[in-house]
């Protein structure tokens, strides 16, 4: 999904913790979303009744209406919902999706985990797109091709997959082990000259060698 479409989707952040809506907004709006946030269960009923919301990420545990009691509001409206939340119980994540959410995430959680499960989860809802943009590369997920500038530019399995991962997360600083396991599919041992090697020939052939930059002890970051 291309940033300008991405900023038509309005996503609600419901978490008591500020820091925790704080840092969802973060990487959320650095993804390209439009989001807004509250911290209290009565005052995310108000908004969800003044305002349209396309995704709801809802905590459980809330002051003045719980996570269950906002389902209920929500429901009839047909709002996708992702609970988050820090409860680790299968008898909860049960309760949670018999209720209507469409998946559950819990806490902590990854930073790409969270924004691959608001995709797929508007995916469903037919609220995304299938092309990814940044700057003049735009990425066809459907059709597995790459085009700068109108240009289409050849990579290799494992390099389209780094580049997915970076445009999806664009300013984001993400791990070589997250990177690594993402792509590669398989557990990562602190050898990072396999993945180097491809994020090198990806700047090389995209020309982002100004963009695509190495964050010191992390991984990468795709500056746009």
């Amino acid at each position: 999904m291309g940033v300008e479409n991405r900023k038509m989707i309005k996503i609600l952040i419901v978490d008591d913790e500020k820091p925790i809506c704080d840092l969802i907004d973060l990487n959320l709006s650095s993804a390209g979303y439009h989001c807004a946030s509250v911290q209290d269960g009565l005052e995310a009923i108000d908004r969800i009744e003044q305002e349209k919301f396309d995704l709801i990420l809802l905590d459980v545990m809330l002051p003045g209406a719980d996570g269950y009691d906002i389902m209920e509001y929500i429901r009839p409206l047909g709002v996708p919902v992702i609970f988050i939340t820090a409860k680790h119980e299968v008898k909860d994540r049960v309760k949670g999706l018999k209720l209507g959410a469409d998946d559950y995430l819990v806490k902590p959680f990854d930073v790409v985990e969270l924004v691959a499960r608001v995709e797929a989860v508007l995916r469903r809802y037919n609220k995304t797109e299938q092309k990814l943009t940044a700057g003049d590369v735009v990425v066809d997920m459907e059709a597995h091709r790459v085009t700068k500038g109108g240009i289409q530019i050849e990579l290799t399995n494992k390099e389209f997959g780094l580049l997915v991962l970076f445009v999806k997360n664009k300013n984001v600083a993400l791990f070589r082990e997250t990177l690594y396991e993402k792509v590669w599919e398989d557990a990562y041992y602190g050898d990072s000259r396999t993945l180097d090697l491809h994020v090198q020939r990806l700047r090389k052939k995209l020309g982002w060698e100004q963009c695509l930059v190495a964050v010191y002890k992390v991984g990468y970051r795709l500056e746009v």
